[in-house]
């Protein structure tokens, strides 16, 4: 009968230790797959060049060459006509091009058929198109594009057509400032579609400093295949803030999968308009509870926002103003015969479930001297804001939330208080 061996001594006792070396080898190797791969689009740098895209043209030649040249001539003239030039010479008009981008094309022994985009340079073309001049933009805007197809969303995990249609188009005209990550090493796992769902500051704070950015822009592409390879319908949904805000919608259909990056590339130039229409309403203003400290806000965006912010406060202080009304507070004194104007002053308070926000609202609403409170944000797990409404000055609003048993800290016309 063979004797029975036991493994030798010193290999069971480093047994334990190479099983947590092959575990930790494996884990790595599951990290570097989740952010290695064909990933990541670099986007096009931004110029203040005019371009027009979406030009069909069909010509005929005595050669390849020279259709394509004709091509090229008749797309010139259609993005000048779109863009409503005055008439010129051909020979000044091929002048003021500075590139011809190829969407589609096909060529023929004489034929030529392309959609082409023309590029148009904005120091010779503005002044002969009437140059807008100098024009405020946006605050920095991370641009989070969002993929939704067969119940599946995407942002950067994959290389797909939305994220494409983002990373090459040329923005540079635009009103907004969009930053565009290009979704390539650890930034897939950091932007996920799961992050816009996060209403927390802290998380928002990191990513936003990461990328030099002061809020967020968030483009929804929803696709529905009506059938198999075509028709493809797509629901485009325009959200905006950490609290993923409402802009806007619109629908586009195609009829064929492979007209799917033309219909992307036109939804694009929708939500570019869709968020200028925004910025001019004033819905695009940085959120007050992001931390604006390392980002480079234009000076006339600046201004606009403080003015914004006075002319608030003027309205609310013109609202109501009661003679003889005070507020008593520990510690502070007030004379009964002095008027007292109503103002409103934002307050941030962490809320880590929902039972906190009740909570919260119903103390400052009872607190003395508060007319009203609205909320402007709820996050539950983060930090709400409310806008509150009080007979005052911020530092009377400060005593009376003290006397109303919070720890308050104040900020430039904001409170943070906490428990």
């Amino acid at each position: 009968m063979p004797a029975l061996t036991l493994p030798h001594a010193p290999l069971v006792r480093r047994f334990p230790t190479l099983v947590a070396a092959a575990f930790v080898l494996a884990l790595a190797a599951v990290l570097v797959a989740q952010v290695g791969g064909d990933r990541g689009i670099i986007p096009v740098a931004s110029s203040e060049d005019i371009e027009v895209r979406g030009l069909k043209v069909d010509v005929v030649g005595k050669d390849p060459q020279d259709a394509r040249l004709k091509g090229w001539a008749e797309a010139r003239k259609l993005a000048w006509e779109k863009l409503g030039g005055p008439s010129i010479p051909d020979s000044q008009l091929e002048g003021l091009v500075s590139a011809i981008v190829v969407e589609q094309e096909r060529l023929g022994p004489r034929r030529y058929i392309a959609t082409l985009g023309v590029v148009f340079d904005r120091a010779r073309a503005g002044g002969l198109l009437g140059g807008e001049g100098e024009r405020a933009r946006s605050a920095p805007m991370l641009t989070l594009p969002v993929l939704i197809s067969g119940g599946t969303q995407t942002m950067f995990e994959v290389r797909n057509p939305w994220q494409r249609a983002w990373a090459e188009t040329q923005f540079g005209g635009s009103a907004i400032d969009y930053v565009r990550p290009s979704g390539a090493g650890g930034e897939s796992l950091l932007l996920t579609y799961g992050q816009t769902g996060r209403r927390s500051r802290a998380w928002w704070n990191d990513i936003l400093d990461q990328f030099g950015a002061a809020d967020v822009l968030i483009p929804i592409a929803n696709l529905r295949y009506l059938y198999p390879g075509g028709p493809v319908e797509g629901r485009f949904t325009g959200r905006y803030g950490p609290d993923s805000k409402y802009l806007g919608e619109f629908t586009l259909r195609v009829q064929s999968a492979d007209q799917i990056p033309a219909m992307m590339n036109r939804a694009v130039q929708r939500f570019d308009a869709m968020f200028s229409r925004a910025l001019a309403e004033g819905k695009l203003r940085p959120d007050p509870t992001l931390a604006l400290g390392n980002v480079e806000i234009a000076p006339e965006v600046r201004a606009l926002i403080e003015a914004a912010r006075r002319a608030e406060e003027a309205r609310a202080a013109a609202t109501e103003v009661v003679p003889g009304e005070t507020t008593v507070t520990p510690g502070a004194t007030s004379t009964p015969d002095t008027p007292q104007a109503l103002g409103t002053y934002t307050v941030q308070v962490a809320t880590p479930d929902a039972s906190s926000v009740d909570s919260a609202l119903g103390s400052v609403r009872g607190a003395a001297g508060v007319r009203a409170v609205a909320t402007s944000s709820i996050a539950i797990g983060g930090t709400s804001v409310f806008r509150v409404t009080y007979l005052g000055d911020i530092n009377g609003l400060a005593n009376a939330l003290r006397a109303a048993g919070w720890t308050v800290n104040a900020g430039s016309n904001a409170l943070a208080i906490t428990r």
